[in-house]
């Protein structure tokens, strides 16, 4: 329960002072929400920082019982949100529909209180929320044809194999054959860029940040590739999947900043995922997928350039103690990767490349905790994450960096462009 309502807390982000029952002084919501998203990367708070946000908790606790979150009524949830609302609201914006100001704010921040953890029901999960089966989930890469996961079997590309089909391959080399330095307007020039890209949420840009902190620094880099974190927190597929969404404009500004025009955008690292997965396997990929496509789609229209996005699924969530993306969901999510990839091969028109990129896997990342996987020596540990399970430390921020950077700086269907 304390979990719940520190989480609510923080997530009031635009929410006025409270003071609590029976300090002199108001709480700065702000200092507690840094203070929690401190924690939350793995970082050790000092004994005076978690009194503060203790005090912190205890006030808007008390907050809560007097009036209700915010001063909203109480028949709102723990976290402040009346969910009915919100899940209204998000079905109007996923058919089109346009929002006033004032309810397109309250989704989004309902979007952002859900991807910290909050969430409809109570314990930090929905309700109808799948468990890890006890027999436990074996990595994708090391099943075989003959295995089998709820009808699915084993390989990143099916049928137990880890290599892309042969034609697949001829794709991706005409693709890479196309990557080549660019100027501003997107034509080639030996003093241009090629610009790499991430799109995703919170996990993705701990992860992509170390990335680039490290490949910027590896002698493999080419001088030629600007590599530019566009992933933000709480920005799933479902945000980018909107053409008015949150992220694109944070995105185009950290292009600028970096001295990239859309045009340089040649390669995209995107991770699937969305906040609180529900339901069986089948519904919540379905929901991930058709996400995912237009955010496919609207990277192709914004990046005209744009050649091949390496696709990613979540890392492990053995660990996780909220139902932010818990197993089996994040486990799972590696089918929708290989079901996007297989729907272009065959041809599917959603896919095309007029409106697509071409989609290939990269890397794998995902892990059996601390049983690891054949494919190589990943393993995850409690350590290689934060508070909540899901969200990586520091360590674990690392091992996700150096898979990125050994497969783009090595890999045959990545290095013409990365490399020197």
């Amino acid at each position: 329960m304390k979990t719940a309502i520190l989480l609510a807390l923080v997530s009031l982000l635009g929410a006025a002072p409270l003071h609590s029952q029976s300090a002199d002084a108001p709480v700065d919501f702000d200092k507690a929400r840094q203070l929690f998203e401190k924690r939350q990367g793995g970082a050790t708070l000092t004994a005076e920082e978690n009194a503060f946000l203790e005090k912190a908790r205890a006030a808007h606790e008390a907050q809560m019982q007097k009036t209700g979150s915010g001063g909203q009524p109480s028949s709102q949830g723990a976290d402040g949100i009346d969910w009915k609302k919100a899940q209204d609201l998000y079905h109007r914006e996923k058919n089109g529909e346009k929002l006033s100001e004032a309810d397109q704010k309250y989704l989004d921040h309902a979007k952002e209180v859900r991807s910290r953890g909050g969430n409809r029901g109570g314990g930090g999960r929905p309700a109808n929320q799948r468990k890890a089966p006890e027999s436990g989930l074996k990595p994708l890469t090391d099943m075989t044809a003959e295995e089998t996961y709820e009808g699915e079997d084993g390989g990143l590309y099916g049928k137990g194999s880890n290599l892309p089909p042969e034609s697949l391959k001829k794709s991706a080399d005409t693709a890479l054959a196309q990557i080549k330095p660019l100027d501003a307007e997107g034509k080639p020039s030996e003093g241009g860029k090629i610009a790499f890209v991430s799109i995703s949420m919170s996990n993705a840009t701990q992860e992509f940040s170390f990335f680039k902190s490290i490949a910027d620094k590896d002698s493999r880099k080419s001088d030629k590739l600007t590599i530019v974190d566009c992933a933000q927190g709480g920005q799933t597929m479902a945000a980018w999947a909107q053409p008015e969404g949150r992220p694109w404009p944070e995105a185009m500004n950290r292009l600028k900043a970096a001295e990239v025009s859309p045009q340089q955008v040649q390669v995209a690292w995107v991770k699937l995922a969305n906040a609180g997965p529900s339901g069986s396997k089948t519904e919540h990929l379905a929901t991930l997928e058709a996400d995912t496509i237009k955010v496919l789609h609207l990277l192709k229209e914004r990046f005209p350039n744009l050649r091949i996005a390496y696709l990613a699924s979540r890392i492990y969530a053995g660990y996780a103690s909220t139902g932010l993306n818990p197993e089996p969901y994040a486990y799972e999510g590696a089918f929708a990767v290989r079901h996007l990839i297989q729907q272009q091969i065959s041809g599917d028109e959603s896919l095309a490349l007029s409106k697509s990129p071409l989609l290939l896997w990269g890397p794998y990342l995902w892990a059996d905790g601390e049983k690891g996987r054949k494919y190589d020596d990943l393993k995850y540990t409690k350590e290689d994450f934060g508070p909540d399970g899901t969200h990586p430390s520091n360590t674990g921020r690392e091992k996700v960096a150096k898979q990125l950077l050994e497969f783009f700086a090595t890999n045959p269907l990545a290095k013409s462009w990365f490399a020197k």
